[in-house]
């Protein structure tokens, strides 16, 4: 017994990490193990849309409507590499004042359509109206707006269950005709979009008739007056 006392005094008033408190969770670094890039920067290989709106420039994809161009329907870039179901997606955007764009995911082609995507989208426009919402494409629509954490259960609407943060607050995060960063984290039902560090939406899809578990990714232009929208660095974490 005496020996024993003796070992723990040794213990607590030793600089031993056998007692110390369990370290918090860290903030992300920029490890960016596991992710493959999936833009090769010079060409659109491994992807396909409306030459008319896309093309690669600096390094950058431009897609880009002008007042000759005006769209009757929204038009998809897609990623022909793969259909993704969990993944993590990291990416840099830049949009026009006026301009409106998404990232689709886990997203099915509209069929005689052209370069049209049904699915879930990361939404991004330039007056931050719609920016980092979950907003699913000629399906359920708005499944999440920006501050909100809902969840989605069949026959009901999308149900708040909790707040991010107020839907301007998170706006001053983004920036302005300049990048930004996003990041998506897609993992069984749950939907998690993040730009620039701050969690923009989250859906939980427990709507076992209407959810999709993997799909197409894809960019979009929008119908709209004229605008442009840049996308760089993309890469993939499956």
């Amino acid at each position: 017994m005496k020996r024993t006392l003796i070992l723990l005094l040794l213990v607590l008033n030793s600089n031993t990490p056998v007692l110390a408190q369990a370290k918090f969770p860290q903030p992300i670094s920029a490890n960016e193990t596991g992710f493959n890039t999936i833009f090769n920067g010079v060409s659109l290989e491994n992807w396909e849309g409306d030459p008319t709106y896309w093309r690669v420039e600096e390094g950058q994809i431009i897609g880009e409507v002008t007042p000759e161009t005006i769209l009757k329907r929204n038009s998809f870039l897609i990623w022909r590499g793969g259909a993704p179901g969990d993944f993590e997606l990291k990416l840099e955007y830049k949009v026009s004042e006026g301009g409106n764009s998404g990232i689709n995911y886990r997203s099915v082609e509209v069929k005689d359509t052209p370069y049209a995507l049904k699915g879930y989208q990361c939404d991004i426009d330039g007056k931050g109206k719609w920016t980092g919402q979950n907003y699913e494409e000629r399906a359920r629509k708005f499944l999440a707006m920006r501050g909100q954490m809902t969840q989605l259960k069949t026959t009901m609407e999308p149900t708040v269950y909790g707040s991010l943060g107020d839907k301007d607050k998170l706006w001053e995060y983004i920036k302005k005709d300049d990048w930004n960063h996003v990041h998506l984290i897609v993992r069984g039902n749950t939907m998690i979009h993040i730009i620039n560090g701050h969690v923009m939406s989250v859906v939980i899809d427990n709507d076992i008739e209407n959810r999709t578990s993997k799909g197409l990714l894809g960019v979009q232009v929008h119908v709209g007056p004229p605008m442009t929208i840049a996308y760089k660095n993309i890469r993939i974490k499956a």
